[in-house]
């Protein structure tokens, strides 16, 4: 799946969600996507519910920003590294983040990063339309 299928599905995902929370407050709506809830209440949003898991250690883990408004992606790739293609990057070089390099490519590692899984994050970007957080991550 690239990184562009794998974004419209999310998108929609994310929409159909906040079309059932739509008579809640944007408080009310970030306390909705906490982990433990969206397990519960959303199995399908992510394949690591099923398991009960987090794709990040953190105790107080939102999933409102599954994906991070400073990922940057394209999916023919933005440049050549050697002979390995890039194909994302973080826009704010999180010191959390990492690359992973394989034999011809080069991705973002977001694993050690929680910076929009946190509230205050979230609640400072906040949009009921996901995309508009996300506009910038395609290039």
């Amino acid at each position: 799946m690239t990184y562009n299928e794998w974004f419209e599905k999310h998108a929609t995902r994310h929409q159909n969600i906040m079309e059932k929370l739509k008579d809640l407050s944007d408080e009310e709506v970030i306390k909705y996507f906490r982990f433990d809830n969206m397990v519960k209440n959303e199995p399908d949003f992510c394949p690591l519910y099923k398991e009960n898991k987090k794709c990040h250690d953190f105790e107080e883990l939102n999933c409102y920003l599954c994906a991070c408004p400073n990922f940057r992606f394209k999916d023919e790739g933005f440049k050549k590294v050697e002979d390995k293609t890039l194909y994302s990057y973080c826009n704010i070089d999180s010191k959390d983040g990492a690359q992973y390099e394989g034999e011809d490519y080069i991705h973002q590692n977001c694993a050690g990063c929680l910076v929009p899984h946190k509230e205050a994050y979230i609640k400072k970007h906040f949009s009921r339309d996901w995309k508009e957080i996300m506009k910038d991550v395609r290039k």
